[in-house]
């Protein structure tokens, strides 16, 4: 809403904080600064909630997409104080979210799953908690099944080094990668694809 001070446009504010004022009302420099300070808390505020109604978002990216929109510090450490009071900033739970939807969607290994979160701001212990339950085989399989069927056609020598590679490439450890490209040619591959066990040392 726009605001006018004797006669003449002043400033604008957020429809919220600017329910609190009504025509003809007197106020003075210290009210006009602390209106502007609520109007620049409120719309980082929304501008937080837009955000997180995508997806749910660590500390770090809600503070560097306000810092994008220009919001100052002590305004955006106002919104994080707030949303973590409301429980809608929480890196812990953010964690978690994080490594249990990678371990469905996009599988990778645990020094790869550390340094996404990482890089999302997370402190060592929310990454420690969220790994804690991280198990590589598990993942490394998942992540070579979803890739199987690209490869199906492949005999044992290019399977092995298609698949090796896009393991390693998630970051899986090399004794990790070989055993599961053996388990997975083992239950993707026909009668018509034999190969030895020792071709597959």
């Amino acid at each position: 809403m726009n605001i006018h001070l004797d006669g003449e446009f002043a400033f604008g504010l957020n429809r919220i904080v600017a329910a609190r004022l009504t025509t003809g009302q007197e106020i003075n420099n210290e009210m006009v600064d602390q209106l502007q300070l609520e109007d620049a808390r409120e719309g980082a505020y929304q501008q937080a909630l837009l955000l997180l109604s995508y997806r749910d978002r660590s500390e770090l990216e809600i503070r560097q997409n306000l810092q994008k929109h220009e919001y100052p510090d002590p305004v955006i450490g106002h919104v994080l104080a707030r949303l973590r009071e409301e429980g809608m900033a929480n890196d812990e739970r953010f964690a978690q979210t994080w490594v249990e939807n990678r371990g469905t969607f996009r599988p990778r290994s645990r020094r790869a799953l550390r340094m996404e979160l990482q890089r999302k701001g997370l402190d060592d212990d929310a990454i420690q908690t969220a790994l804690r339950e991280v198990n590589e085989d598990a993942l490394a399989y998942d992540a070579a099944m979803k890739r199987a069927r690209r490869f199906r056609t492949l005999d044992w020598t290019g399977f092995r080094e298609k698949m090796s590679a896009h393991l390693a490439r998630r970051g899986f450890p090399h004794s990790v990668v070989m055993d599961t490209v053996t388990r997975v040619w083992k239950e993707t591959h026909t009668e018509g694809n034999p190969i030895d066990d020792e071709d597959m040392t």
